[in-house]
């Protein structure tokens, strides 16, 4: 219970008013600074909206596509897993551990959701779609909200345990896959075929999601979420001591 907690700790910083937000557009990108890689602890008060994705661009339109942004979610990723496979009997280390393995729960379960790994660019939205927030819906707000909450919501922990009871099994040789550029690839190749498509059409909506969307975006959901629990036990498991 204790890991489910910690691992929604990064979501629940966005609201806490002792956090600032970092970077231009609302924080969805990082600060042209160190602050913006940092990776010190608790005592970072910043809430690093730009660590929980990497938006890798697409376009229908032959727009141009614009850079990745870094820091992101594969770079702290990255940065988190070296400190706790780190064998240092630094005390900082130490204390460093608890934070990144925080972020860490976060963040793989982040890269698993489709709209966490890609944004739509057309010549409407040069800057893209920030994973799919751009494009409106009916209900919810936006494409980004209703992936986030397809599994469904709720802060309690048996909520999540009883669902995690009924996700499907994550195929063997994929949970073997610890590279995070292929993680990030998945997902991206998910969002195209799976997101964006139809009632979902080109331009900001708003659009009226189908039952029949909605029913295939749940097992997307539920196959991405087993694998990410998987994959995120297997490095906990050889990384975590």
């Amino acid at each position: 219970m204790l890991f489910m907690i910690a691992a929604t700790w990064a979501d629940r910083i966005k609201s806490d008013s002792d956090y600032h937000t970092d970077g231009p557009h609302n924080g969805n990108r990082p600060p042209n600074d160190p602050s913006a890689g940092q990776n010190i602890g608790y005592d970072d008060l910043a809430r690093h909206k730009y660590w929980h994705f990497v938006d890798l661009p697409f376009s229908n339109d032959s727009t141009a596509l614009p850079p990745v942004p870094t820091p992101n979610a594969q770079t702290q990723i990255d940065k988190f897993r070296a400190v706790l496979n780190s064998t240092s009997a630094d005390p900082n280390v130490e204390k460093l551990k608890s934070y990144d393995l925080s972020w860490l729960l976060h963040l793989v379960g982040d890269l698993h959701q489709p709209l966490h790994a890609t944004t739509r660019i057309s010549a409407t939205q040069l800057e893209g779609d920030d994973g799919g927030n751009g494009v409106k819906l009916d209900s919810p707000a936006n494409l980004h909200t209703f992936w986030d909450g397809v599994l469904g919501k709720g802060d309690a922990p048996l909520t999540a345990l009883n669902a995690g009871a009924t996700l499907p099994d994550a195929p063997t040789t994929a949970v073997s896959d610890l590279n995070v550029d292929h993680w990030i690839s998945e997902s991206f190749d998910v969002a195209q075929a799976k997101v964006y498509k139809a009632p979902v059409a080109a331009g900001a909506g708003p659009f009226t999601l189908t039952p029949t969307y909605k029913a295939a975006a749940r097992k997307v959901a539920d196959a991405r979420i087993a694998l990410a629990g998987a994959r995120l036990a297997k490095i906990l498991n050889a990384e975590l001591r």
